[in-house]
């Protein structure tokens, strides 16, 4: 992968990272650098998904992939979240 790859995923996973917080009601108790975190991993491994299914690289804007990566954001803050209220 070259730097412009990690570069974009960075910036990407911290856009789907943001969305993905936003799609979840209420107060998140994840900071942000967690928020980041989530989605990255949630932007390469929603590209991952996208791309077995054959819907990772379509004509035009990839709406399906980014759906899936938001999907998989908000998951992903919303189980941080339950497991920093268990904790307390």
């Amino acid at each position: 992968m070259e730097i412009s790859g990690i570069i974009s995923a960075i910036v990407i996973g911290t856009i789907i990272g943001v969305l993905g917080r936003l799609i979840v009601p209420g107060r998140q108790r994840v900071g942000i650098f967690l928020t980041i975190g989530v989605g990255i991993v949630a932007a390469l491994i929603g590209s991952a998904i996208a791309t077995y299914f054959g819907v990772g690289d379509t004509n035009g804007v990839d709406w399906i992939e980014w759906l899936i990566q938001l999907v998989l954001a908000a998951l992903g803050v919303s189980a941080l979240d339950r497991s920093k209220r268990r904790r307390r």
